[in-house]
């Protein structure tokens, strides 16, 4: 693997060598460029799942979703946490759109159990939360026996728009604290 530096000199007299242009990797660039394929790779499948969706292929759209979940990051990775979080939030739409809302509301759940920082990924995964919610309470419009869970449903569903848009005020204020 190549990498560039930003200028080259010779070795002369007391001058420090300094890196060539080109040069073999260090094993300090390895967790960068492990990073940078994987993003790549996530950007990729991402891309798949698109054109087959458009395509009107859901079932193959999920399975390149399904591949970006279970790339290989660099450990502690922020990157890698966000990349996941989004193919969650992009994989729980698509089972929606199936009519899987059980295996839809396991996605983001587990997406926000494993996610040990607030980010706007993990508060997309709380907006789809709330649409999976309120396509669950759709389902149930049939019957007035159902009155009750369709209120508990809608609720629920605020509560986790309320979520997503506390952690993105949050986001904003450590943004506008930073100027």
């Amino acid at each position: 693997v190549v990498r560039a530096a930003a200028c080259s000199r010779s070795h002369h007299g007391d001058r420090e060598p300094t890196k060539s242009i080109t040069q073999t990797a260090e094993p300090s660039d390895a967790i960068g460029e492990r990073l940078m394929v994987a993003l790549s790779q996530a950007k990729n499948l991402h891309h798949k799942a698109k054109i087959y969706t458009s395509d009107g292929d859901v079932d193959a759209a999920i399975g390149a979703v399904r591949q970006i979940l279970s790339l290989s990051f660099p450990p502690n990775a922020p990157e890698a946490e966000d990349v996941r979080n989004d193919a969650r939030a992009l994989l729980a739409r698509l089972l929606v759109g199936q009519n899987k809302l059980d295996e839809a509301m396991a996605v983001v759940t587990e997406g926000i159990a494993q996610s040990p920082r607030e980010s706007f990924f993990v508060a997309n995964l709380y907006t789809v939360k709330g649409e999976i919610l309120e396509a669950k309470a759709t389902l149930l419009e049939d019957s007035p026996l159902n009155k009750p869970r369709i209120v508990e449903l809608r609720h629920a569903a605020i509560d986790a728009f309320d979520a997503s848009n506390k952690i993105d005020e949050k986001l904003q204020a450590q943004l506008a604290g930073g100027r």
